[in-house]
């Protein structure tokens, strides 16, 4: 617990102290965001505000991590170091997006093909190593079994390993694609994201530090109630890094932001979100952890269906929050409103969570 609240800590003071010095640098190369002209008017006023803050995020959680391994003496997993892979990967292709975007001051960065490839490339290394590395116990990062709070009975290799990883990789990639999305999309207004993302790092924070107490490996006698899965303290350390650098970071990010996290940012955390679901076993437990996330991706894709299939729009606009923001509300109420909304769905899920261990002893 030691080494979670440290990199913890580490991640927060890096995000503190490199954010406004990454703003200094981005304002000196003119980097600034680009605003569509087809959003609220009152977004004209964001065009120039320095863009790919994601970067601080994405340095201040792996540094933090690493110093946090080097200060107590322990050595990194494979788990946390391929989670911080995907995160890392994620936002290098969130990067070049950025990047194209303002130097050409166009609202379509890198063209779908190449960008699908990079993602593509991220995605199936880390599924792949995912199933590599089986420590002592036998037991890999990732498994092929499809998971909600734990793995289940469904197992992708039926029987065969060949088959199990190439299905694997296509459910692995599936997950990261959507939570990677997702939280580009929610990525619209001043803080919204990153401090959605807050709580629901918090939450593997919880899961993580559950795990490890509860794990089968360490305990005497298994029971039904433990768990059998690698790394599971590792893992809600690289949580605790990413809640906080998101944490310092939204500090200069909220209304009016001084800076933006950009799809460096909003990639990058979903890349680190998605592969602590698969890591931790809990695939489909994010749902209801991240609901936010699917409220607001279900917005985009309801209003697209509609507006395809009946002309008309169910929404003012989407994503969601845009929407309420054409109805009048102010930002900051948007914001707040649907911060305590993603929490609620992170006290649902680890209420889940505790309620199917607690089923399972009693």
């Amino acid at each position: 617990m030691i080494a979670v609240l440290l990199a913890a800590c580490l991640a927060l003071i890096l995000a503190l102290v490199g954010t406004p010095l990454f703003i200094r640098v981005l304002v000196k190369q003119g980097y600034g965001q680009f605003v569509r002209d087809d959003g609220p008017t009152s977004h004209a006023t964001k065009r120039g505000t320095p863009t790919m803050g994601g970067v601080v995020i994405i340095g201040a959680a792996i540094l933090a991590y690493l110093l946090g391994h080097l200060f107590t003496g322990s050595v990194p997993t494979a788990s946390g170091l391929l989670v911080l892979w995907l995160a890392a990967g994620l936002g290098v292709v969130g990067f070049l997006d950025d990047f194209i975007k303002i130097k050409k001051q166009r609202s379509l960065g890198l063209r779908p093909v190449p960008k699908l490839i990079g993602q593509a490339f991220v995605g199936i290394s880390f599924a792949v190593l995912g199933l590599q590395f089986p420590n002592s116990f036998g037991e890999t990062p990732a498994s092929t079994k499809i998971s909600f709070i734990r793995d289940t009975n469904l197992d992708l290799a039926f029987g065969s390993a060949v088959l199990g990883l190439i299905l694997f990789v296509i459910w692995a990639n599936l997950i990261v694609t959507a939570v990677s999305n997702a939280v580009n999309l929610t990525d619209g207004l001043d803080g919204l994201a990153a401090g959605a993302s807050v709580v629901v790092f918090a939450a593997y924070v919880v899961i993580g530090t559950w795990q490890s107490t509860q794990n089968c490996n360490l305990m005497s006698e298994a029971t039904s109630a433990c768990y059998y899965m690698r790394d599971p303290r590792d893992l809600a350390m690289v949580a605790g890094a990413m809640a906080a650098a998101c944490f310092g970071f939204l500090w200069f990010n909220t209304s009016p932001a001084k800076i933006f996290m950009g799809d460096t940012g909003s990639l990058a955390i979903g890349g680190a979100i998605a592969g602590l679901a698969i890591m931790t076993r809990t695939e489909l437990l994010l749902l209801v952890l991240g609901g936010l996330f699917v409220i607001i991706t279900l917005s985009v894709i309801i209003q697209v269906i509609s507006f395809k299939t009946t002309g008309k729009r169910v929404f003012r606009m989407a994503p969601l929050q845009h929407h309420f923001e054409l109805k009048g509300w102010a930002e900051v109420t948007i914001v707040v409103r649907f911060w305590i909304i993603a929490a609620l769905f992170v006290i649902a899920g680890i209420c889940l969570f505790y309620a199917e261990w607690v089923s399972r002893i009693g």
